[in-house]
């Protein structure tokens, strides 16, 4: 075994590309969408190193193109959910003995396999199976997982490095130990890379994984197991597998071996586990880590001397991208009176000029939401609008689920602060926007902090040094992630660390060493060169 201490390579972003006619990488990502549209994909589970097939099929469909089929899935049961547990508990010594630089160098070569010759096919995947359009697949399936991995490996030897003060005749030593037992992994829909942290970011530091991801995610979550394996991974440290949550929590919250979530979806499901977990605390041979980022009702608040056009166009990108399908989505928004009517107009001439349709026609900005029962939870909170009184239909309001999920993007204007679209997190293309008086500035910011119980993204935007003082003290615990004079989506790993708190999550911080943090046990080592000879203290003898 070599004894050098090495050093990883220097954790840059990767780069966005631009997509533009006539790029290679444009010729590229359309030649992967129609080799994938092309055939009818057997997506197997991952269990212990093998392909897992079931009897039971689920097709999978694009959101925007219902009547297309890319393939079919193998759904698991109870069985599978144990046969999981068990390879990841058979994998844990051997992964955990590896020396680091080795796991380390699995997940270097796998942002490079994601950045290289998997780039155009992850895109497609993401694209096809979440209707992303390509600059926001870019985004989140290429570069924010590379970078994912490749700052969690600086981090991990950050982490690493961190020991403590040795005095004479003694070496300390601090050893960050994976936890005892199995992680879950509970992932969500919305960001390929948030799926291949959440179970990528634990197994770096040596733990095992039993990994269930959202079920209209399958399609590229398959794609990310390809590039694990083909990058090294060893079988058993990540299970992947497709079951419903109930079965997989029956099983994994009672057993003895439990030792984390690393989750991101809603707060009403979050809170359940937790309180499942706090029941059968118990039956556990250690209190399990409980990392989560959930729901959010992300604000966007202007002051009088803000700039009506930079906050325009942050709403109409911070609320419509991905159609507000982001944990970091503007949904409501404070804007003063005297800038509304400038607002207003920029903001609709945005989205007169947002196109609508499937991603595969890279002119459109806006895609389909993820499926049915989000269309229709969605849909149904537009329809009460239109009925209201005391709401204004700013923009959009038409939908239609013939051909795929379209939502036009919506903006209502309330009357009410407390109107059930200010509060209530709806995750989709619709904004709802209060207008105050410009003399009210300050008690609307106490509005902001008061209104639903959520602390997850933030922004505002102010020319005035003093107004953005008082703001962001009283807007202090309101955001996770706060923004000044920008929109409240497009967090960068390694530049803006992820996470809210209150009902948002344990603010964990995802692309953050504080997140690497929660999935090891330290253990103090003191090593006494020369021990005692004598019981005795020197206060013990005689004058």
């Amino acid at each position: 075994m070599s004894n050098a201490i090495f050093k990883v390579p220097v954790a840059v972003n990767e780069p966005v590309l631009s997509y533009a006619p006539n790029s290679p990488e444009r010729k590229n990502v359309k030649e992967a969408l129609k080799d994938l549209k092309s055939k009818q994909v057997d997506i197997p589970m991952f269990i212990g190193g093998k392909k897992v097939f079931t009897d039971h099929k689920k097709e999978i469909h694009p959101p925007h193109e219902l009547n297309h089929t890319l393939g079919r899935y193998s759904q698991g049961d109870a069985s599978h959910v144990k046969l999981a547990i068990d390879a990841a508990l058979k994998a844990k010594r051997q992964w955990e003995d590896m020396p680091w630089q080795d796991r380390a160098a699995i997940f270097l070569k796998a942002a490079d396999l994601l950045a290289g010759p998997y780039r155009a096919k992850m895109n497609a995947a993401t694209m096809l199976g979440q209707s992303k359009n390509i600059y926001q697949s870019e985004i989140d399936a290429v570069c924010e997982m590379a970078d994912f991995f490749r700052f969690n490996v600086q981090y991990m030897t950050e982490m690493y490095a961190q020991q403590p003060e040795s005095v004479k005749g003694i070496w300390n030593k601090l050893e960050y130990r994976p936890l005892e037992g199995f992680i879950f992994a509970l992932t969500p829909f919305n960001f390929t890379s948030i799926a291949g942290n959440l179970c990528g970011a634990p197994a770096m530091l040596g733990n095992t994984v039993v990994w269930k991801p959202a079920e209209t995610q399958i399609y590229s979550a398959a794609v990310i197991m390809e590039i694990y394996e083909e990058a090294g991974l060893p079988p058993g440290v990540i299970n992947l597998i497709y079951v419903d949550g109930p079965t997989a929590g029956e099983i994994i919250f009672n057993h003895p071996d439990f030792a984390g979530i690393h989750f991101t979806g809603s707060t009403g499901v979050f809170q359940r586990i937790w309180k499942t977990i706090g029941e059968n605390i118990s039956k556990y041979k250690t209190y399990p880590r409980l990392v989560g980022e959930t729901g959010g009702k992300d604000f966007v608040i202007a002051h009088p001397s803000a700039d009506a056009k930079e906050v325009a166009v942050a709403l109409s990108r911070g609320a419509f991208e991905f159609q507000g399908q982001k944990c970091s989505a503007a949904s409501r928004a404070y804007i003063p009176a005297s800038l509304w009517d400038q607002v207003s107009a920029y903001l609709k001439s945005d989205l007169a000029d947002f196109k609508m349709g499937s991603p595969e026609d890279f002119r459109n900005f806006i895609n389909a939401v993820i499926d049915e029962k989000a269309f229709d939870k969605i849909t149904s909170f537009i329809a009460s609008a239109k009925n209201d009184p005391n709401v204004e239909m700013v923009a959009g309001g038409a939908y239609d689920k013939s051909k795929g999920f379209f939502i036009e993007p919506t903006v209502l204007r309330v009357t009410s602060p407390q109107y059930v679209t200010m509060c209530e997190e709806l995750f989709g293309p619709v904004l709802t926007i209060f207008v105050y008086e410009d003399s009210q500035y300050e008690e609307t910011l106490d509005l902001v902090d008061q209104t639903g119980p959520y602390a997850l993204t933030g922004a505002i935007f102010s020319k005035d040094r003093y107004a953005l003082k008082v703001g962001m003290d009283k807007l202090r615990n309101a955001a996770g992630n706060f923004y000044i004079n920008d929109k409240p989506t497009g967090a960068v790993v390694g530049q803006q660390p992820f996470g809210g708190g209150r009902a948002s999550g344990t603010n964990d911080k995802a692309g953050s060493i504080l997140n690497l943090f929660r999935w090891v046990s330290a253990r103090t080592v003191k090593e006494n060169f020369v021990p005692p000879m004598d019981y005795r203290y020197p206060f013990l003898l005689e004058e």
